[in-house]
């Protein structure tokens, strides 16, 4: 049997959805909710950081592990997001966005200010694809200033 082929979709509401993706997951972030941050993927979703220092994960996949990989991060952090800026893209279901964090490492009271750009690939309405362009120096100083406190801050252990 012949599968019926699917009506295109606007790309407008296309890209709406992949950006109120994006919205949420700064949003669930924020607020430490980790599952339901892990619900916006797909369920073979990626999250890749390109510059991941030693000893942290330079990607993970799938539901299970991008939550273990989360998990900790309501722990650490308490951060909110500001400046968001997304770029106009031709695939609307691409989205590139600039932002920032303001917050802080709750282990040492240090800040946690970032600029981050990310590449985020969506499927309707999901996250299939996160690279995630941050500087992990900052996280560093924040929890103590050496890789192993950044590593411990997440689910790597």
């Amino acid at each position: 049997m012949s599968k019926t082929p699917s009506a295109p979709q606007n790309p407008d509401a296309v890209r709406a959805a992949a950006q109120q993706a994006f919205r949420n997951h700064l949003a669930y972030l924020s607020a430490g909710r980790i599952t339901e941050w892990v619900d916006l993927f797909t369920e073979d979703g990626v999250l890749e950081f390109p510059y991941a220092p030693k000893g942290f994960p330079a990607r993970t996949e799938g539901k299970e592990g991008l939550f273990a990989y989360m998990r900790n991060f309501p722990e650490h952090f308490r951060v909110e997001f500001v400046d968001l800026h997304f770029h106009e893209t031709v695939d609307p279901s691409l989205v590139i966005a600039e932002f920032k964090s303001k917050g802080v490492a709750l282990s040492t009271g240090r800040p946690y200010d970032q600029t981050y750009i990310s590449v985020v690939e969506t499927e309707e309405g999901r996250i299939s694809r996160y690279v995630d362009f941050w500087n992990p120096l900052v996280g560093m100083e924040a929890l103590g200033g050496d890789s192993t406190d950044m590593v411990s801050a997440f689910g790597t252990d």
